[in-house]
């Protein structure tokens, strides 16, 4: 998933965006709101952290010149207004969630899983690829059969949905929660950390056999990274 964090506190700005990283989002950033704007515009996000108050254009009309060309991408706003009237006012420019200075960051997290929730998967907008492969490794989504050096290898419905994931996103940190949210749909319990972690290694035992070098790498502490 995309992030446009936009803020010209870079006290602020900074640690978010490594935090907001180390979830495994891909974060860009802009200090004003010109910069901001022209990002936007590229339309490659999938949600929008914009704050109010910035030199040139406000976060606010930022948003509400991308509702008037029909943009729907999500946006969270920052802000130290707290009033009713600014509430209404952020709402009632085309954001989706308006969030007040100073914040917990569990509940920045909350709102940002919660957005990117409701948004369209960008892979929904595409065409999606029949097969996936990296290196030996090709997974067959219409028949749902993975090869590894043109070998077939069985896999679970939930560890085949694991290493689907993980091939849509090479290379990437994709932390416990961002994959627990894809596996387990709404209203399913989600895993322990060390169930996450016992499914993985099946997977891993299954995709790797007697090699030595793992294509799915443990972050401690932080998720995994496939590739």
């Amino acid at each position: 998933m995309r992030i446009l964090l936009v803020d010209d506190e870079e006290e602020l700005a900074e640690p978010l965006q490594r935090i907001l990283a180390n979830q495994g989002y891909l974060v860009d950033s802009a200090n004003s709101g010109d910069r901001g704007w022209e990002l936007a515009q590229t339309g490659d996000y999938d949600l929008l952290i914009l704050d109010w108050m910035m030199p040139e254009k406000s976060g606010v009309e930022i948003c509400s010149s991308l509702r008037q060309k029909g943009d729907s991408t999500p946006v969270l706003i920052l802000t130290a207004k707290d009033t009713l009237d600014d509430r209404v006012a952020g709402l009632d420019s085309g954001a989706d969630d308006y969030l007040v200075k100073p914040f917990e960051l569990r509940e920045l997290l909350a709102r940002v899983r919660a957005l990117l929730r409701r948004a369209p998967s960008p892979l929904a907008l595409t065409s999606e690829p029949a097969k996936l492969s990296y290196g030996d490794l090709e997974l067959d989504r219409d028949n749902q059969v993975v090869y590894r050096d043109q070998i077939a290898i069985a896999l679970t419905e939930r560890e085949y949905q694991l290493l689907e994931y993980f091939m849509f996103h090479p290379n990437q940190l994709l932390s416990h929660e961002l994959i627990s949210q894809h596996l387990w749909k709404e209203g399913e319990d989600a895993p322990t950390s060390n169930a996450l972690a016992a499914q993985i290694k099946l997977l891993r035992r299954k995709i790797d056999r007697d090699r030595q070098i793992s294509l799915i790498n443990t972050v401690y502490g932080k998720g995994y990274r496939f590739g």
